[in-house]
């Protein structure tokens, strides 16, 4: 809801040099106005008020406007004519396009003795029969009625017809009642059901965005009732404030990033965030730079600046800066780009060309020696009796050492019968005189 401020009476108060004490008109036109505050208490001196083309439902805090003269409320969501009586000075009156149904309010401008033009067309009551009649007869200091002059022998005829246009105006607020409470019921009913159309969060279903809302919405059907104006206003509000949003948004300063340091140097920068190799080793007259530019992207989105101590590319307004390891040529450097890859080939010829310049190794042999050479030894395969013993590694089934082995059981058999050799007791020969005794045992 958009509510007088006193920044806003300020704004609209240039013309008095933003002066509010001494201010004699103001106007407060189109500003989406849902209430009238502040006004006869900040501007005691206004002669003329214009308030057309707003939201207001109500009119109430006029009463201390004792010098305002023209008072302008066209086009808001006004129903009922009321708390005017203050307004002493007031000569002319506009209520056009509100929804004033009960025409028995104007009996309270009898008391502004000083209103001579009354404005009320576009209101439901002015399709009510003998309406002008009720009005020129209720209203006799009235000298306009709906910017037509009324004659003396008009308000002669309404005088003579006033009980009769009573009865009239009567029977057409009755009718009129019944189709506005009609509305007031089908808004709330609208209203219940898009409530319920809501998440937990206040969000609407379905994930509809701001646009898929906007489009749902004029498409709908719409009454002419207060209520219907106000939704409509807040969304014209919405979309409004959703441009100026976009139009701060352009308005702000882009990022420039810093090219140079203090001292006029190059910065190396990459904006666009895209791979490249900058060849300064391979060639001792020139330097290459392969940038790998996005294989789809038109190359009028592209801009090479190249400088004799840096090179710039600009893809789609970001900068790639690099500095360069020596100067080189400018006029005879060349750019060419792939068709199939769609890289970005930048060729600059050196202006001073290397003396010497480190040949490239052969991979080959750079590989071979940075790794060590490993000797690889025949390991005797393993066998299913050497897992099940403990002990020392054993060689028996030692394929290729079947000779050894053979050699060293053949010296172990020697040493054995050596062995035995020795060990072996001596046979000693019985004496001359020696008898066997039979029941003696012989010795083992």
């Amino acid at each position: 809801m958009v509510r007088i401020t006193i920044e806003l009476i300020r704004k609209r108060s240039e013309h008095n040099e933003g002066e509010i004490a001494s201010l004699e008109e103001i106007t407060l036109h189109q500003e989406d106005i849902e209430k009238i505050e502040h006004i006869d208490r900040w501007c005691r001196n206004l002669k003329i008020l214009l308030l057309q083309y707003n939201l207001i439902s109500k009119i109430e805090n006029l009463g201390m406007l004792k010098k305002l003269e023209y008072l302008n409320l066209a086009l808001n969501n006004i129903e009922v004519i009321e708390n005017l009586e203050g307004l002493e000075s007031l000569k002319k009156l506009d209520l056009t396009v509100n929804f004033i149904g009960d025409l028995r309010g104007i009996k309270s401008l009898r008391e502004n003795e000083h209103l001579e033009s009354l404005i009320l067309t576009g209101n439901p009551f002015t399709d009510y029969e003998g309406y002008r009649e009720y009005v020129v007869a209720t209203l006799p200091q009235l000298k306009e009625l709906d910017m037509a002059e009324i004659s003396r022998s008009e308000r002669i005829i309404a005088l003579q017809r006033y009980a009769e246009a009573s009865d009239d105006v009567l029977r057409g607020y009755w009718n009129y009642a019944k189709i506005r409470k009609e509305q007031i019921l089908r808004h709330q009913r609208s209203e219940s059901v898009r409530i319920s159309e809501l998440n937990e969060d206040g969000t609407e279903k379905g994930g509809e965005d701001d646009e898929e809302r906007s489009e749902k919405f004029w498409k709908s059907t719409s009454s002419h009732t207060p209520e219907d104006r106000i939704a409509i206003a807040r969304e014209n509000r919405r979309n409004r404030e959703k441009r100026e949003r976009k139009d701060d948004e352009a308005k702000k300063p882009k990022y420039v990033p810093k090219l140079f340091n203090s001292d006029g140097r190059p910065f190396n920068i990459n904006q666009p965030k895209v791979p490249f190799r900058l060849d300064d080793e391979s060639d001792r007259d020139k330097i290459i730079l392969d940038i790998a530019v996005y294989k789809h992207l038109d190359t009028s989105f592209l801009d090479v600046d190249v400088q004799p101590g840096y090179v710039r590319v600009t893809i789609k307004g970001k900068i790639l800066q690099l500095t360069l390891s020596s100067e080189v040529l400018t006029e005879k450097s060349t750019v060419q780009r792939s068709q199939t890859t769609g890289h970005l080939v930048v060729t600059m010829p050196r202006l001073n060309p290397l003396k010497l310049i480190a040949k490239p190794e052969d991979k080959a042999k750079k590989s071979t020696e940075s790794k060590p050479i490993k000797s690889v030894k025949a390991q005797s395969a393993s066998t299913r009796r050497e897992f099940l013993e403990i002990g020392p590694e054993k060689d028996d089934l030692d394929y290729m050492r079947i000779v050894d082995n053979n050699k060293k059981h053949q010296e172990k058999n020697k040493l054995l019968e050596r062995h035995k050799d020795v060990c072996r007791p001596e046979e000693k020969i019985p004496s001359n005189d020696f008898v066997d005794n039979p029941d003696v045992p012989p010795l083992m």
